[in-house]
């Protein structure tokens, strides 16, 4: 049963965070009674009392927690736990944009044509729903530079150019050592002694990836003989990790099939797409939880 009313969850979720509930809660300080909830969201007063269904599933499913008021009070009220902490704005790190992106019925709508899509000739589960493949609606890259900003800042020394199609990065204003360069990734890219792909190989094939990496390659600059490529990305069965962990493993894995006609790979299989692509050797790293810091020489 648990497996057939899974959808429960996500959807209970995402309709928590649609209503904002989580910056609420957060932003009242302590914890928050189902009036005071009530009261705070934009909902149709006819409808206050199911609120009390949304958040006890919520609850049950440990997004949220019931603590008392005061010390003296009897009286209950609604929590951040530490998985909905997750979901607040001033987190840097929130997962609420992925999981409604996620949960959007146009990513949804892909998994009800499994079927279809496994019996003709599409590229995509994507594909088969929508009538057109995936990169037709959205373009992937490192956007506004968020990473690129971070290290800039964190090596005050280092020069970093953050690329992308130019549509993405017209207007965008670098500094001293940040700098914003248009371009596509399968053409040419700019040199440097090292080249970062943060969450980029797994959204395309092998036969795309071995391009991307050749290209990659290229750009490696001839003068510094200690240039390389940083990939952070998931390399499948590289450690021991617990159900949940091994779980969303093969859940991105099948994500990454619907949407992509991609996956994610095991170190095998990174293995032969880095030296297929030319590369003389890798150093796989665990150490960002599923994520793995991968340097590839060229």
């Amino acid at each position: 049963m648990d497996h057939i009313f899974n959808f429960i969850n996500s959807m209970s979720l995402k309709c928590a965070i649609q209503l904002d509930i989580p910056n609420v809660v957060h932003g009242h300080g302590r914890p928050m009674t189902l009036s005071e909830l009530v009261d705070a969201l934009s909902i149709n007063r006819a409808k206050a009392h199911c609120v009390c269904c949304l958040m006890r599933i919520l609850v049950h499913s440990d997004f949220f927690v019931m603590q008392k008021i005061s010390k003296n009070d009897d009286e209950e009220g609604y929590f951040l736990s530490p998985a909905s902490q997750h979901l607040v704005k001033d987190n840097p790190l929130s997962l609420a944009p992925f999981l409604l992106s996620v949960l959007d019925p146009i990513l949804i709508e892909p998994w009800h044509y499994m079927t279809e899509w496994l019996q003709n000739d599409d590229h995509t589960p994507f594909e088969t729903a929508h009538g057109r493949a995936f990169w037709a609606y959205a373009d992937d890259g490192d956007g506004t530079g968020t990473v690129g900003k971070a290290i800039a800042d964190a090596f005050p020394h280092l020069k970093c150019t953050v690329f992308d199609l130019p549509h993405v990065v017209a207007g965008l204003e670098g500094n001293k050592n940040l700098s914003y360069v248009a371009g596509d990734m399968f053409e040419a890219l700019p040199t440097a002694d090292a080249l970062l792909l943060k969450w980029i190989l797994y959204d395309w094939s092998d036969e795309e990836s071995l391009r991307i990496l050749k290209k990659y390659k290229e750009a490696i600059s001839i003068e510094n003989k200690g240039g390389k490529i940083i990939i952070i990305d998931m390399v499948l069965e590289n450690q021991k990790g617990d159900d949940n962990s091994i779980e969303t493993e093969l859940f991105l894995d099948m994500l990454m099939m619907v949407l992509h006609a991609s996956k994610e790979r095991n170190e095998k299989e990174w293995a032969k797409l880095f030296f297929d692509a030319g590369f003389t050797d890798y150093k796989i790293t665990p150490v960002l939880g599923l994520r793995s810091l991968i340097e590839v020489y060229p």
